[in-house]
């Protein structure tokens, strides 16, 4: 364990565990950071502070949807978890919190380069490529959320992609420039952290509705018609809202509404004209992690 990078090449990350805006721990490497980080959450005492930061050099299995792993080169992206003790979001609301994360990397990466939006119901697109993914774990305690962990992968300086994802693409390939990942990390942990202060002082108030309203304006095609398709087949439909407990709300041609749960509707990845060619599902691709279904467990603190 490290207390921060050791690399002149980036003077601006050296030391940078006492000045970084939330407690942060470096791995040279680790299977999973958010398996570390459970750990360490549960055989630490006194607990984990909260925010408390995990990143790693070098992931060798990280965790995603249906034992998906994903390709990040040592030392160029941003791999890394955090943890939060929610206590004060009931777990049909758990969704506010996918909301927050999302914003708070769409946000930052708004920073740096244009075309940056949330595909429903979690990943990262910079145009029509995923740049970011997300696991959220959840633990209940009782009909709230005792902890949660989020595990986030963004590309940053990468530049060359070798595995079989679809469409992967890095802030280096867009831009061309390098970037230092650790000021990148703690820009996004700050604005996760002014986010939670938010929605801890408002859950049931105006600010939820806030986070709700600027999720919404951030999402990937959300004007215009785009090919979907759905257990019954293929079909045009326009993105008309995004329930409170994640629900996807399109409406089609015809204006009759159709909701989905997470995984029961697939999108075209390339709008084609060809109804049974060029989709892909909203669960991701192999690239990176995904937040949803959440993945529960028990929790007694």
């Amino acid at each position: 364990m490290m207390p921060c990078p050791d690399n002149d090449t980036q003077p601006s990350s050296r030391n940078c565990a006492a000045t970084f805006p939330v407690p942060l721990i470096v791995l040279a490497e680790t299977d999973s950071t958010n398996n570390h980080l459970t750990q360490l959450c549960n055989e630490s005492q006194p607990p984990v502070r909260e925010f408390t930061t995990l990143i790693t050099e070098r992931q060798t299995a990280g965790k995603g949807q249906r034992g998906n792993s994903w390709e990040s080169e040592e030392s160029k992206n941003i791999t890394f978890s955090f943890v939060l003790y929610p206590t004060f979001v009931e777990a049909r609301r758990q969704f506010i919190l996918s909301q927050i994360v999302s914003l708070s990397i769409k946000e930052e990466l708004d920073e740096w380069t244009d075309g940056i939006s949330i595909k429903w119901p979690n990943d990262i697109y910079r145009n029509e490529k995923k740049i970011c993914g997300i696991l959220i774990e959840n633990d209940l305690s009782g009909s709230h959320i005792g902890r949660s962990i989020a595990g986030i992968g963004v590309n940053i300086n990468q530049e060359v992609f070798r595995s079989n994802a679809p469409n992967p693409v890095s802030l280096k390939q867009i831009t061309g420039q390098e970037y230092d990942r650790y000021l990148i990390l703690a820009n996004i942990m700050k604005r996760v952290k002014a986010y939670y202060s938010l929605l801890q002082a408002d859950i049931t108030g105006d600010a939820a509705n806030r986070i709700a309203e600027r999720y919404a304006h951030s999402l990937f095609r959300r004007e215009g018609f785009h090919r979907y398709a759905d257990a019954e087949g293929d079909f045009l439909a326009r993105l008309l809202r995004i329930e409170s407990d994640g629900r996807l709300v399109l409406e089609d041609q015809e204006g009759k509404e159709r909701g989905y749960r997470f995984k029961e509707v697939q999108f075209s990845s390339h709008e084609t004209n060809s109804p049974s060619q060029g989709f892909e599902r909203f669960y991701p691709h192999p690239s990176l992690f995904s937040l949803y279904p959440f993945i529960h467990r028990r929790f007694n603190r």
